[in-house]
């Protein structure tokens, strides 16, 4: 004879939660699946600007759909640093924030124009610091453009510059954010190494 685990409830213990959620109780995939819509609801409304009340009940829903397939893959993950409805809340806030990014860069180009350069050269506080920081960064464009590979310039001018979510250009380009973590910490310790050998210091500007 099965056991029936009992449907979590308001009070109910992490390790109640966790029980039912590992026996694939109905009532408690249920449950935290109302939570996790709750908080995708929560986000989507906080952040989703002027889109339509159907576009933001979608986006909540699919954030809590992706959110309950998280925490279920993380159930051995939990710690109990926090309570567990606090610990899987986050996942849905986490999927409402990147959905809505995506949505936001959906139909936008990534710029890489020259003038968006521009913006870094009021960065000094005097005319000799502002002429140090202008021929610091003809350096880093020409050691952006010489010593990265395309793939790294890429990565590295959409970010920092153009100031493109990771997980936005992790969706387009069909890879990984841990992926684009290590393409960016690679371009950056290139590009000191070489500022530093010509003699730059970066330690002034960083």
């Amino acid at each position: 004879m099965t056991a029936t685990v009992a449907a979590p409830a308001p009070g109910l213990t992490d390790e109640e939660w966790i029980a039912a959620l590992r026996a694939n109780s109905d009532p408690a995939l249920e449950a935290l699946h109302e939570l996790l819509l709750r908080a995708a609801r929560f986000e989507v409304e906080r952040r989703g600007g002027r889109l339509r009340r159907e576009a933001l009940d979608d986006l909540a829903m699919q954030s809590a759909d992706d959110a309950l397939v998280a925490v279920l893959a993380k159930l051995d993950d939990f710690r109990g640093d926090s309570r567990f409805t606090t610990w899987a809340y986050k996942f849905a806030l986490l999927e409402a924030a990147v959905r809505l990014r995506r949505l936001a860069w959906q139909n936008r180009e990534v710029p890489l124009e020259a003038e968006d350069w521009e913006r870094f050269a009021s960065a000094g506080s005097s005319p000799q610091a502002g002429a140090e920081l202008n021929e610091l960064m003809a350096a880093l464009r020409a050691a952006i453009a010489e010593r990265l590979t395309p793939h790294q310039r890429h990565v590295l001018v959409s970010v920092t510059i153009a100031e493109v979510p990771i997980d936005v250009l992790a969706e387009r380009l069909d890879t990984t954010r841990g992926a684009l973590y290590k393409t960016l910490h690679d371009a950056r310790q290139k590009l000191r190494r070489h500022l530093g050998e010509q003699g730059f210091d970066l330690e002034q500007w960083t």
